[in-house]
Order: structure tokens, then C-alpha cells, then sequence
């Protein structure tokens, strides 16, 4: 039998850091908040983001925080000028978490704790009252003309003028966001653009990789570019990698990952090949001057000891093994041209890329309710009166290095905001 609830002026669904700020948006604008996740522990995402550590926000301006948000950032212009980056890192302050600045730009609790994070924005909650009820799935969000509420998977029908939903996409499902909204978007009348996964790993089947020869290396501070299929540049990103037994990983690969998804499909080819420069602030000529200066007063040295140092020794053996440049051989034994071939792989070391990891494995969910039928200032439905978005499951995307989180917090906020307003109009 159904049963029927009181009546509230916003829903939000979803638990996650989207669902939180919304929710707190929305209560700050006087509206009766109800919070619904299936799940039994809100902000999941959160306690698991940046190591265990939370990687809250980015400190960059904003054009260039944009710029690492290549998956639409640039609908994000409306909603980062009412909540910033800036103003997430002052409203955690307010809340008693203050933030540290690390590389890149990316901020941190200084008490290094996920956690803290999530209670703090849990005791805001109580503060403003809000009811958050877990292990409540939702079935259907209820409209006719208009939004009207939600059942959920018991039948229950809870009754509000503004649903916002804010339950994620498809990627990291342990934490809930297993796709659910999409199909209540698209009930409402919402187009999903094509879901792939983003921020994620790659996979490989080049000799090297299934050899395993270089699984668990790691390259410090190194640049990968993604070819096209006629050898034309598509995209380089500079930081760390990670050689792994299934291919490669890594800040730097994971920033490339939705690349190479694209050009997979773009080119309709079963391979595309992913160049490592292991000594991104020299040229070619410059590292091949230094390898035949390191041989110049070497003596009967092997190569392998003169060499030694330049990048870790496995990753510098197996780069001479392919250049048929074998450690152990002396000075005397060497030709320029092997010389230019070592330095040719210390620079361009192709890796034949099939594919990634699947979307459950991605730290990010690309695609998702299609951004043309989204007001960008409010996150609200162009179809549907009294419905928001916000969170991953809009086509939004960025880089790791908290600009998903920053694109979260902030569609959060105006869709919170929005729906609060829109809701105490409908009360008078």
C-alpha cells in the first residue's frame, strides 16, 4: 500500500558532494529540504577522493580552471560566477574545514581527512534542518505538467514542487552512481549523450605490456601525446605514469584517457599509439649530446653503468634492448646511430593503445543529460518545470585534480538555489 509523506519544497536526490550543496543551497533560501540516497553512507565520493584525502577544489583562476574542465567547462561560466572556487574554499573555511594549496593548484583539508569534509557538511545539514533519509532508493520522480515529487522503491509518494537530481553517472558505481538518472531524465524528456568513461586508465597489448617487463614503473614528470591515426598530434599532458600489467595509468594517462576514447571512435581504428617523453625540458639533439658525452671519458665502462640514472634503469634497459643496444656493451662497441636511437626512445616511446578500462572503472562518467536543455545559471530543466540537475550527471567533465569536485559544489549551488526560489514561488 502507498503511503504518503509531508509535504516538502525541494527533493534532492542524491547524497554525493552535488547533492549536499544543493541541498544546503536550497534550505539557505529558506525551502523544506529532503534528501534521498539509496545508499546507507552520504558523500561516499567525497571519502574516497584524493586518496582519502579530498581534493575539495582547485585554486587556478577561472579561465584556466575552465581549461581543465574540457568536457564542457565553458557552460560552467554562469554558475562559477555566483560560486566560485574561490567561495567553495571561503564556505568550507566558514564550516571549520580551512584548505591548503598543493601542486597544480589542488586544495586539501590541512587536517589531511576526507571525512572531516563530509561531516562537515552533514552537520550543516542538521543545522538547517534538512531531512536526509538513507537507504531510500527513489523508483520514479512524479510529473504531469510540472514536477510533483517522487515515489520510491517502496511505493512511497513524497510530494515537492522541485526535484534535483544529483545521483551522479555511471563510473566509481560503489559509490552509488550506477546510472540511475539517467532514465528519469529521460523520462522527462531529456536527451543522455553517449556515456563513455574518462579519467580512466588505459589498456594495451603491445609485447611490452603483456610481457609485464615494466609493470609497476613509474615515470616522474613525463609527457604523453596521443597520435592520430596519420601520425598528426591530438593531445599531450605532462605529469606522472605508471606502467601496469594491463597497460598504463597515471595522472598524465588518466588526463589523456577520454582522448584517446574519442579517437578510437573518431577514426573508427582498433589501436592508436600513446608517444612517453621521459625528458619533456630537453630536446632530442640535447639528450643525445648528453648520452655520447657520458661516453666520453668512460673507458671500458658498460653502458648500462654509464647511462645509469637518467630515467629509473628498468625503463632505460628496456628503451636499449629496443634499440638493439645491449647494456653491457663498451664504448667502443657503439655507433652515433645507436646512440640516436636510445635518445629516440627516451623521447618518443610509442605505445600501441587498444582501448581503456570500462566506464565502472573511471573515476569520471563522460556524457550525460545533454547540456542544450539545461538553463546554465540555474541548472533547471528547459522541458520540465520544478526539475534540476547537477553533478556528473550532466555532460560535464574535467581533468582529475579537483575540478570535478569544483563543477559539482558549484552546479550544486545554483541548482539548490534555483530550486529553493522556485519552490517558494510556487508557496505563494
Amino acid at each position: 500500500m502507498r503511503q504518503k509523506t509531508d509535504k516538502f519544497d525541494v527533493i534532492v536526490i542524491g547524497a554525493g558532494p552535488a547533492g549536499l550543496m544543493a541541498s544546503i543551497a536550497a534550505a539557505e533560501n529558506e525551502a523544506k529540504v529532503l534528501v534521498l540516497d539509496k545508499g546507507d553512507r552520504p558523500g561516499r565520493k567525497l571519502a574516497i577522493s584524493g586518496g582519502g584525502r579530498c581534493n575539495v577544489t582547485n585554486a587556478m583562476a577561472t579561465e584556466e580552471l575552465i581549461r581543465h574542465i574540457p568536457g564542457n567547462g565553458r557552460f560552467l561560466y554562469s554558475a562559477l560566477s555566483e560560486f566560485s572556487n574561490q567561495d567553495i574554499i571561503s564556505f568550507f573555511k566558514k564550516l571549520g574545514i580551512p584548505l591548503k594549496e598543493e601542486d597544480h593548484g589542488r586544495m586539501f583539508p590541512v587536517n589531511n581527512r576526507a571525512q572531516s569534509v563530509v561531516q562537515a557538511l552533514l552537520q550543516e545539514l542538521n543545522r538547517l534542518e534538512i531531512t536526509l533519509k538513507l537507504n531510500t532508493p527513489v523508483d520514479r520522480v512524479l510529473y504531469e505538467d510540472r514536477i510533483t515529487g517522487v515515489r520510491t522503491q517502496t511505493g512511497e509518494i513524497i510530494h515537492a514542487p522541485s526535484v534535483i537530481i544529483a545521483v551522479g553517472g555511471k563510473s566509481v558505481p560503489q559509490t552509488g552512481s550506477t546510472g540511475d538518472g539517467y532514465r528519469w531524465a529521460q523520462d522527462a524528456g531529456h536527451t543522455i549523450t553517449d556515456l563513455y568513461p574518462t579519467e580512466v586508465p588505459l589498456t594495451s597489448s603491445d609485447s611490452l605490456i603483456v610481457s609485464k617487463e615494466l609493470q609497476g614503473l613509474s615515470l616522474r614528470d613525463a609527457t604523453v601525446t596521443l597520435l592520430s591515426p596519420k601520425g598528426k598530434k591530438i593531445q599531450s599532458h605532462r605529469w606522472d605514469l605508471i606502467f601496469t600489467h594491463f597497460g598504463l595509468s597515471g595522472p598524465a594517462i588518466l588526463r589523456l584517457s577520454q582522448f584517446v576514447v574519442k579517437a578510437l571512435r573518431k577514426y573508427n581504428t582498433a589501436t592508436v599509439t600513446v608517444l612517453i617523453d621521459a625528458l619533456p625540458d630537453r630536446t632530442l639533439d640535447e639528450v643525445s649530446a648528453d648520452l655520447l658525452k657520458r661516453t666520453e671519458s668512460a673507458g671500458k665502462k658498460e653502458l648500462g653503468s654509464i647511462w645509469k640514472g637518467i630515467v629509473p634503469e628498468r625503463y632505460l634497459r628496456c628503451l636499449m634492448n629496443r634499440a638493439d643496444v645491449s647494456p653491457t656493451l663498451t664504448v667502443s662497441q657503439l655507433s652515433k646511430e645507436k646512440v640516436r636511437s636510445v635518445a629516440e626512445g627516451l623521447k618518443a616511446f610509442p605505445v600501441r593503445i587498444n582501448g581503456t578500462l570500462p566506464i565502472e572503472k573511471a573515476f569520471i562518467t563522460g556524457g550525460g543529460v545533454s547540456l542544450k536543455e539545461i538553463h546554465p545559471k540555474t541548472m533547471a530543466s528547459r522541458i520540465m518545470p520544478g526539475l534540476y540537475f547537477c553533478g556528473e550527471i550532466l555532460d560535464i567533465h574535467g581533468y582529475t585534480g579537483g575540478y570535478n569536485i569544483t563543477a559539482a559544489f558549484t552546479t550544486g549551488h545554483a541548482a539548490g538555489t534555483a530550486a529553493g526560489l522556485y519552490a517558494g514561488g510556487q508557496r505563494n
